[in-house]
């Protein structure tokens, strides 16, 4: 390949919130890489005993979490990268709005099918810093499973009310979204009901547990501001802020919580 075939984005060619969209996928695709060898390599820290094996599971959920991330990511900042290879040649602002938002539109499809995957991970991860025995509290723990699992498919199937030329046909997509704030509210209630089956909560349990329900309602939220006119860099953005920010918070919560019980044993 001659370097006249190849595009390599800048702010000059493709403005600056573009740039800097491209920049953050780019380098969520990297932690999400760093994080799943974290979990790897962190495995060697695991407490010993059978009363503890339900640090057992953190690691492994934290490795597969990451990896679907930092795939989805991979594919995620390819497609944008082919996008904003066009952009340069769109030279009215409307038209360029308009081939951001159909490619949001385009890419949110690998956020979902992530999120499928990385959001029941993430609740059972959190709930499992309560320490608690898994045989006692499988049914609650699997009911948030399929319901963080719920939520992921509801958002897409909302997500795909689209017309032939890839705009959100606003009606059906709204006829979803009680489904995903159900789904919200049956998790909500579902952390609750372990916050009073507890006396006491670990610090490293409340504060994973107000990451995920914040993550989930910035998703949320991001659902209903695509039928807005903002500019869809700016929700690329924030969804991939709170991607990494939840994972890696949560991931580094268990970590803590599982090498500080080696140490206290």
């Amino acid at each position: 390949m001659e370097i006249v075939d190849s595009f390599i984005p800048t702010a000059g060619a493709v403005g600056l919130l573009p740039m800097v969209t491209y920049f953050f996928m780019v380098v969520a695709m990297f932690v999400f890489l760093g994080l799943f060898i974290f979990a790897l390599a962190s495995r060697s820290t695991l407490p010993p005993g059978p009363t503890l094996s339900h640090y057992q599971l953190m690691p492994v959920g934290m490795a597969v979490a990451a990896a679907v991330s930092g795939l989805v990511y991979y594919l995620i900042q390819s497609y944008y990268h082919d996008l904003l290879a066009e952009l340069p040649a769109v030279p009215d602002a409307t038209d360029r709005q308009t081939l951001i938002r159909e490619s949001y539109n385009a890419i949110g499809q690998y956020r979902y099918m992530a999120w499928i995957i990385t959001t029941p991970l993430l609740l059972v991860q959190g709930v499992l810093l309560l320490k608690i025995d898994l045989r006692e509290s499988i049914r609650p723990i699997l009911t948030l499973f399929i319901t963080g699992s719920l939520l992921a498919f509801a958002g897409y199937i909302g997500h795909q009310q689209l017309s032939f030329d890839n705009e959100i046909v606003v009606g059906p997509k709204l006829l979803v979204s009680p489904v995903v704030c159900v789904c919200y509210a049956v998790i909500f209630i579902g952390f609750r009901r372990f916050d009073r089956a507890y006396a006491t909560l670990p610090v490293t349990y409340r504060l994973a547990k107000r990451i995920v329900l914040v993550s989930l309602g910035i998703y949320v939220a991001c659902y209903f501001l695509t039928l807005s006119n903002i500019d869809f860099n700016w929700i690329h953005l924030i969804l991939t802020l709170t991607d990494v920010i939840s994972q890696a918070g949560v991931g580094l919560l268990a970590y803590l919580a599982w090498s500080g019980s080696r140490i206290a044993d």
